[in-house]
């Protein structure tokens, strides 16, 4: 059986910018915190425009660009050709169909804002990017950060806790993976039930805000 890190990866043929597997995993290790620390700028940057803010197809470029940068060619770029998932029976979309369908990913972040969770809208950004897979590589971690984004921008701060969200999902991709093959499986049959992704980030914020509380009360000092 495949393991966690064996499933749903993108298989596209791109050449890689570094060949030694020491320095692509070191090279990552630094682009991931550049991501992250640019996801909590566009967070607060988010949180200050207000009712004013809406998710653009540019910010989903700039943290993946972020992520890739150095590794991939078309690093903060959609992908020149077609694109397989293994470990998942879905089909991508073809290349020319991506830019049209992160438009309407943002137009429906954009005009549910007001009405819809901040669970429901994180959920639908995780699967829909993972869905469009827009990327020839990094879409598992540019999905995660924008959905994080979504997420705090919503509740209106940067959250707390030392192990986030995407930082869980990486460690235990299993429920993830699940919860993304759900959303799929809905899909094929005409609906939009993020019922378990929903669930799935739920228990991660609460074990994430739990960290704080933890610190708080003390209970984390050994």
């Amino acid at each position: 059986m495949s393991s966690d890190e064996d499933r749903r990866h993108s298989e596209a043929e791109e050449p890689s910018l570094i060949s030694d597997p020491q320095a692509k995993a070191e090279a990552e290790a630094r682009n991931g915190l550049r991501q992250f620390d640019l996801g909590v700028q566009i967070i607060e940057d988010g949180i200050a425009k207000g009712a004013g803010f809406r998710l653009r197809p540019s910010v989903i470029l700039a943290l993946h660009r972020a992520a890739l940068e150095g590794l991939s060619q078309y690093a903060g770029n959609w992908r020149p050709a077609s694109v397989g998932i293994h470990g998942s029976k879905h089909e991508p979309i073809g290349a020319h169909l991506v830019a049209e369908a992160i438009e309407e990913m943002c137009d429906y972040i954009n005009d549910n804002w007001r009405d819809q969770t901040a669970l429901h809208l994180a959920s639908y950004v995780m699967w829909r990017l993972n869905w469009i897979h827009p990327f020839s590589d990094g879409n598992g971690r540019t999905s995660r950060i924008t959905s994080y984004v979504v997420l705090s921008v919503k509740l209106g701060l940067v959250l707390p806790g030392a192990k986030t969200i995407p930082e869980q999902i990486v460690d235990k991709r299993g429920p993830y993976f699940a919860a993304l093959e759900a959303a799929d499986q809905a899909f094929k049959a005409g609906e939009i039930d993020l019922s378990v992704m929903e669930a799935l980030l739920e228990q991660l914020l609460a074990v994430q805000l739990g960290k704080v509380l933890d610190s708080a009360s003390g209970k984390n000092r050994f």
